[in-house]
C-alpha cells in the first residue's frame, strides 16, 4: 500500500482523464466526509431531539471561523510542493514537507487553544438560542480537542495530492469515518449521550486520519518522505507558504465572518430554522463539495504546470473544470431538489423544521453554479502563485456584500427568501471577479515570461522571473 508509485504526471499527456482520475477520489472523499458528518447529525437529531441538532448546527460557521485561517495555510502547502516537484526539485521538495508538517502540528495546538477558551462568549455573540448554548459549547469544546490532529491530516493530504495522490487520503477517511459513524452509534444510542457523544466520536476518528497519513508519509520515498528528525521551518519555504496560504486562510476567515453574520440572522428566527439550515446545508454540501473536487484539480495541476512553465495547458485546464462544475450543477442540484424532502426527512421528523430545509435548498440550488466558478477560478489562480488577489475579490464580492445585503435588503425584506438569497447573489458577484482576475494573472505570467517552448531561460514565479502584489 505505502510503496506502490502513487504520483501523477500532470505536465504531460491528456488533461481532461487526468483532472477526472485526480479528482474523483477527492469527490468521493468530500462526499463521505459530509456523509460522516451527516451520520453526527442524524445520530443527535433522531436519538437527542431538535435542540441537540439545532445545537450541532449551530457551531459550524463559528468552527469555521476559527480554524479556517490556519488551515488555509495548506493551500500554500499544495501550491509550493507541486511546483518542486513539477520542477524536479528534490531537496526543495524535502525542504517544503518537512516545514507544512511542523506548521500544521504548531497551528493545530493554537487552534485548540483559540476554541477551546472562545467558543462560550463567541456563541452568546452571535445570539445563540438559550435553549441550545450549553449544548452547542459542550460540543464545540470537546471537537476541538482534536483539532490538532484534523490539522496534521489535512496538510499532510495536501502534500500527498500535491504529487498527484489523492486516493490514499480518500483511503485513510474512508477507514477513520466508518469509525467515527460506528463510535457515534455507540456513544449516543448505547451509553446514552448526546452532542459530547458524537463530539469524541469525531475527535477520535481525526487522530485515527493523522495517525494513517504520518505512517504514509513516514515510508514514502523521494522527496516527500517524513523524517521526524528533519522537521523544522526553514525560512524561504515558511515564506512561500504563507505568501500564498494566508491570503487563502483569510478569504476563509472572511467568508467564515459572513456566514457567521448569517447565522446569526438564522438564529433570530428561532431553533426550528436553526435545525433546518443544519440538516439543509449537509444536503447542500454534497454540490458544494463534489465541485470543491474540481477547485482541487485546478490549484494542483496549475501549480504543477507552473512550475515545469507550461503555461499553455493552464488554459486547458480552466476550460476543464469549467465544464464539470457546469455538469456536476445540472445533476446534483437536480437531484437535490427533486429528492430533498426525502432527504431531509433521514434527518428529523419535525414536518415545521423539513419545509424550512427545502426552503433553503431551493433557494441556493438554483444558481449553485456560481459558487463552484467562484472556487474554481481562485484554485487555478493560487496555482499561478497569485494569492492576495482572490482573497481582495471575495472579501469584496462575496463577504462584504453578504454584509450589505443583510444590512439593506434583509433588513427592509426581513423573511427566510430574503435571508437565504445572500448566498447566490454574492456567489455570482464573487464568481465573475475571479475569472477576471485569473485572466489579469495569466496576462501577467504571459507577458512576464519566455515561451514554453525556450524552457529553462527563466525562473519560476516568485523567484526572479514573475513578480506581482496578488
Amino acid at each position: 500500500m505505502f510503496s506502490k508509485n502513487h504520483d501523477m504526471d500532470m505536465c504531460n499527456g491528456p488533461l481532461f482523464s487526468k483532472i477526472l482520475i485526480f479528482a474523483l477520489p477527492i469527490m468521493a472523499m468530500n462526499i463521505l466526509q459530509l456523509l460522516f458528518n451527516a451520520a453526527d447529525i442524524i445520530v443527535v437529531g433522531r436519538f437527542s431531539g431538535r435542540a441537540a441538532l439545532a445545537a450541532v448546527g449551530a457551531t459550524g460557521a463559528l468552527i469555521n471561523l476559527i480554524v479556517n485561517v490556519f488551515m488555509g495555510l495548506s493551500v500554500g502547502t499544495v501550491v509550493v510542493v507541486a511546483q518542486d516537484y513539477g520542477a524536479g526539485r528534490i531537496s526543495s521538495l524535502s525542504d517544503s514537507v518537512h516545514t507544512s508538517i511542523t506548521i500544521s502540528i504548531i497551528s493545530g495546538l493554537v487552534v485548540m487553544v483559540i476554541g477551546l477558551v472562545f467558543c462560550k462568549p463567541m456563541l452568546v455573540l452571535m445570539g445563540t438560542p438559550e435553549d441550545i448554548v450549553d449544548l452547542s459549547v459542550l460540543y464545540m469544546r470537546i471537537y476541538f480537542l482534536g483539532v490538532p490532529a484534523m490539522m496534521v491530516y489535512n496538510f499532510g493530504a495536501a502534500i500527498l495530492r500535491a504529487i498527484g495522490d489523492s486516493r490514499r487520503p480518500m483511503y485513510y477517511l474512508v477507514i477513520s469515518g466508518i469509525v467515527n459513524v460506528v463510535l457515534n452509534m455507540f456513544f449516543v444510542i448505547v451509553l446514552h449521550m448526546t452532542v459530547d457523544g458524537v463530539a469524541w466520536a469525531t475527535s477520535i476518528s481525526q487522530y485515527l486520519s493523522m495517525m494513517l497519513v504520518m505512517i504514509c508519509l513516514l515510508r514514502s520515498n523521494g522527496g516527500i518522505r517524513f523524517i521526524p528528525r528533519q522537521m523544522r521551518i526553514d525560512g524561504q519555504k515558511l515564506k512561500e507558504i504563507v505568501r500564498i496560504g494566508l491570503p487563502a486562510g483569510l478569504q476563509g476567515m472572511l467568508f467564515s465572518i459572513s456566514n457567521v453574520l448569517i447565522q446569526s440572522a438564522v438564529n433570530s428566527f428561532g431553533s426550528a430554522l436553526v435545525a433546518a439550515n443544519s440538516a439543509s446545508g449537509n444536503l447542500e454540501g454534497l454540490v458544494g463539495t463534489t465541485m470543491n473536487a474540481y477547485y482541487n484539480a485546478a490549484i494542483t495541476f496549475s501549480g504543477q504546470n507552473m512550475g515545469a512553465k507550461k503555461y499553455d495547458r493552464i488554459d486547458t485546464i480552466a476550460k476543464i473544470c469549467t465544464v464539470l462544475v457546469f455538469a456536476t450543477w445540472i445533476l446534483l442540484s437536480g437531484a437535490v431538489l427533486l429528492f430533498g424532502r426525502s432527504l431531509l426527512s433521514i434527518y428529523t421528523s419535525d414536518s415545521e423544521v423539513i419545509e424550512l430545509g427545502m426552503l433553503r435548498l431551493q433557494v441556493l440550488m438554483i444558481a449553485y453554479f456560481t459558487c463552484g466558478i467562484m472556487n474554481v477560478f481562485p484554485g487555478l489562480t493560487r496555482g499561478m502563485g497569485y494569492s492576495v488577489s482572490p482573497m481582495i475579490c471575495t472579501l469584496i464580492g462575496a463577504c462584504l456584500m453578504r454584509i450589505v445585503w443583510l444590512k439593506t435588503v434583509f433588513a427592509w425584506y426581513p423573511t427566510v427568501v430574503m435571508l437565504f438569497a445572500c448566498y447566490p447573489v454574492t456567489w455570482g458577484l464573487a464568481g465573475l471577479g475571479q475569472v477576471a482576475i485569473f485572466f489579469y494573472a495569466r496576462h501577467r505570467i504571459r507577458k512576464s515570461t519566455v515561451p514554453a517552448t525556450e524552457r529553462g531561460t527563466h525562473t519560476l514565479v516568485g523567484k526572479g522571473a514573475v513578480t506581482h502584489k496578488g
